[in-house]
């Protein structure tokens, strides 16, 4: 079980395409806690945000491996969630 919200959350994920579906869709993208599931995700964007969340979608990116000469290693997996947000709703955060 994850404690604090700061766990959960780690960083926003601000590419050309986030910011297409935040312009078209109000979706916005988060990096998130490798074991955080969508209630959670949905719970700490609700309380820290002060908005509503319709839709939550994670995905479970694989770290690339690496090498540099005859060492090769691995990077960390990770978590993205793309988050729905209602019509009129944003996060000041992603504003620039």
């Amino acid at each position: 079980m994850i404690k604090h919200q700061r766990d959960i959350l780690l960083t926003p994920i601000v590419t050309e395409k986030t910011t297409a579906l935040k312009n078209t869709n109000n979706i916005y993208t988060f990096k998130v806690n490798i074991n955080a599931n969508k209630v959670e995700i949905q719970k700490v964007v609700e309380e820290l945000f002060h908005v509503v969340v319709l839709d939550v979608n994670t995905i479970k990116q694989r770290g690339k491996v690496k090498r540099l000469g005859r060492y090769s290693g691995k990077r960390a997996d990770w978590k993205k969630a793309y988050i729905k947000l209602k019509d009129g709703d944003t996060i000041a955060d992603f504003e620039a």
